[in-house]
């Protein structure tokens, strides 16, 4: 729908949403492992890891939101809207991606294992089309920022995952299984 609406009329109408499922991942060792790589090498790891991310997300209802760096940014519930479901979608994304994880290789660093930080959260957003040159479908609002700050207080090689977001998962017909980590500290802006 944001494609169709820039082509048709030139621009995209601001949204809020009220509930969505933002995701973040990002490379643990990220900058070490860029150490130990040419440029070259960094552009193809990236990409050998997003190019197979992106096949992930065709088997959900889900938006990828961009990359920047290692870290993936992917959103459900937005641009469409899909009831419960964007929680759904991201958390079997998730699912998806770590069990990819677990069994990709680096061409030019093979046997050493690359682990994956991975956070989600739910709730409102704002979303729109950003610049004329370059435009962007951009999200932004508290929820944004919780998602990556769940992102970066995880765990390598697990899913943190926020209350409110399996809040939402408890009112579905999926099961999912959950390990309580504590409360873990979230800097607020």
């Amino acid at each position: 729908p944001v494609v169709k609406s820039l082509k048709e009329t030139g621009r995209v109408q601001p949204e809020l949403f009220q509930e969505v499922t933002v995701y973040f991942s990002d490379i643990v060792g990220f900058t070490t492992l860029c150490q130990y790589s040419t440029p070259m090498e960094v552009v193809d790891m990236l990409n050998d890891i997003y190019k197979n991310f992106d096949k992930v997300l065709d088997h959900h209802d889900v938006y990828k939101v961009e990359t920047i760096g290692d870290a993936y940014m992917v959103a459900s519930g937005l641009p469409r809207r899909n009831g419960n479901r964007h929680a759904v979608d991201i958390s079997l994304m998730a699912l998806d991606i770590l069990s990819f994880m677990g069994t990709f290789q680096l061409r030019h660093l093979p046997g050493l294992p690359i682990w994956i930080r991975i956070g989600i959260h739910s709730g409102p957003c704002a979303a729109g089309v950003v610049g004329i040159k370059m435009p962007r479908y951009c999200l932004f609002g508290d929820t944004v920022n919780t998602a990556s700050r769940m992102e970066s207080t995880g765990l390598p090689l697990r899913i943190h995952v926020s209350q409110p977001t399996i809040d939402i998962l408890q009112r579905t017909d999926c099961q999912f299984e959950y390990e309580t980590r504590g409360e873990t500290y979230l800097k607020v802006q």
